[in-house]
């Protein structure tokens, strides 16, 4: 499957022999068309001048400013789905950090100062806060738009950094209550399986959630206990780590055991074909990686499945 971001290049790789999308993210169409802190848009009373002006000057036409954010969104949403369709396209919400968000225009009022923004307030806990319940509910309301009013029913919704169970829950309350009701109008909700949490509780995390895409930078991050972005740590950060790869292993089968599917999504299974393999070997049902490294990882995945299937006798795909 493929990662994208950015809409207008949807269409440049439609060829490509590919399974759907496995991540779009919706970051790229926030920060490059919404270009405005959604908070910004419900609340412009907590701005400052100038930026009330901008934001005036951006939703000009719009009697709704929430429309603005959600015609944007929609549209965005719309053209990688068209682009894959009908295969599945899987849409993550929001998973800017604080102080990401804060850099939007409008956005300083909204977000705290967090000494690591990394593991702070970001993802699933968002979403139900008093603090950006409103921004989740427009990002509901664009992807409701597309799938229900624009027929592209082939848009899988997926929730990034969801650390309890009582947040999953929450969270999905939030949704059916912005119309996006999980199994209605064939709407599958995913996970992102990026904390310990989510493997340690796959099988109950699997009774609230369709399937489960690997996170891999942070599941590394937070199982080793590792800043992703030191460098004096680097040497230590792998995700062909044997705890890291256990845990892969391990959600594949207790998420098998549920009847759903596992996939990841990643830069390394691009560089590193041995990384590949071992993914092929816990029984993924899905790689995503960037379009540029579509080919290479079809080969790395063919060769290790052919090498898989050749040893053992089972693998037949």
């Amino acid at each position: 499957m493929l990662n994208l971001a950015d809409p207008s290049a949807a269409f440049r790789w439609w060829r490509l022999p590919a399974d759907g999308v496995g991540l779009a993210r919706l970051e790229f169409i926030v920060a490059h068309q919404v270009k405005v802190h959604p908070m910004a848009l419900l609340h412009p009373e907590r701005l400052d001048a100038p930026d009330r002006h901008v934001i005036e000057r951006l939703t000009e036409g719009h009697l709704d400013r929430g429309d603005y954010l959600v015609d944007r969104l929609a549209h965005g949403i719309a053209r990688i789905a068209a682009s894959r369709w009908p295969a599945p396209v899987v849409v993550r919400t929001s998973d800017f950090k604080t102080n990401e968000y804060a850099k939007l225009l409008g956005g300083r009022p909204f977000e705290p100062d967090e000494a690591n923004p990394m593991i702070g307030w970001r993802g699933a806990s968002r979403y139900y806060s008093d603090g950006y319940r409103e921004g989740f509910a427009l990002e509901c309301r664009a992807l409701r738009r597309v799938r229900d009013g624009m027929g592209l029913t082939n848009v899988i919704v997926m929730i990034p950094f969801c650390r309890t169970l009582g947040e999953a829950d929450r969270v999905l309350a939030v949704m059916r209550d912005e119309g996006l009701v999980r199994g209605e109008n064939g709407l599958q909700v995913y996970v992102m399986a990026e904390i310990p949490a989510n493997i340690i509780l796959a099988g109950e995390f699997a009774e609230r959630f369709d399937g489960f895409s690997i996170g891999s930078n942070d599941l590394t991050q937070l199982t080793l206990g590792v800043d992703r972005d030191s460098e004096a740590l680097a040497h230590v950060f792998d995700e062909r780590d044997a705890a890291v790869v256990r845990s892969i292993q391990t959600l594949a089968v207790r998420a098998h055991e549920a009847g759903r599917p596992v996939g990841l999504c990643g830069q390394r299974p691009s560089d590193d074909p041995a990384f590949t393999a071992i993914l092929v070997e816990a029984g993924l049902d899905s790689i995503s990686v960037a379009p540029d490294s579509f080919a290479a990882v079809k080969g790395h995945v063919a060769r290790a499945e052919t090498t898989l299937r050749n040893g053992t006798g089972q693998r037949e795909e």
